[in-house]
């Protein structure tokens, strides 16, 4: 065997490997609170919220109203209404994404992702499922957590408290 043939044969073994562990961890939804069919879910969400909480895409960066929201008040999960994280662990961290150095408790979930085959922790809500965005550890104190999350997966109530 040549040594090109067999590098390309090991490439592709580690890009299917990886390929593989993701379609396990995204393909396994697990059992929540709220539990609905792809068209039950298509009914309540917009078709860029079905793509990012269901299929685990991403939205444009700075193209979310909430990346600029500085309001007091919480924000919740756009699928299940589930309050996800205060106004006040909110921050610019100039990503284009609406960014939070905590969750409230009990609010998230976390996962491995391997879509970009690295591993990533992936971030969703804990009562139905819904993919929220990822967390990072380059975030500001108290946590040095940067949760990154896609704005269509939230809405915001403002004035409200935790």
């Amino acid at each position: 065997m040549k040594r090109r043939s067999f590098l390309g044969m090991g490439a592709a073994a580690v890009l299917l490997g990886g390929a593989s562990a993701y379609a396990l961890a995204a393909g396994s939804e697990g059992e929540f609170e709220i539990m609905k069919t792809d068209d039950e879910w298509r009914k309540i969400l917009t078709e860029e919220q079905f793509a990012v909480m269901r299929k685990q895409a991403t939205e444009r960066a700075f193209t979310s109203p909430l990346n600029d929201e500085h309001r007091a008040g919480i924000f919740h999960c756009a699928a299940c209404d589930l309050p996800l994280y205060s106004s006040e662990a909110k921050f610019d961290s100039g990503t284009g994404w609406p960014s939070f150095y905590e969750a409230l408790p009990n609010a998230v979930a976390n996962r491995t992702d391997f879509k970009l085959i690295y591993p990533r922790t992936e971030e969703h809500c804990r009562r139905c499922g819904g993919h929220l965005g990822h967390v990072f550890n380059d975030g500001p104190p108290p946590t040095g957590k940067r949760h990154c999350i896609n704005g269509v997966a939230l809405t915001f109530k403002p004035g409200e408290t935790a």
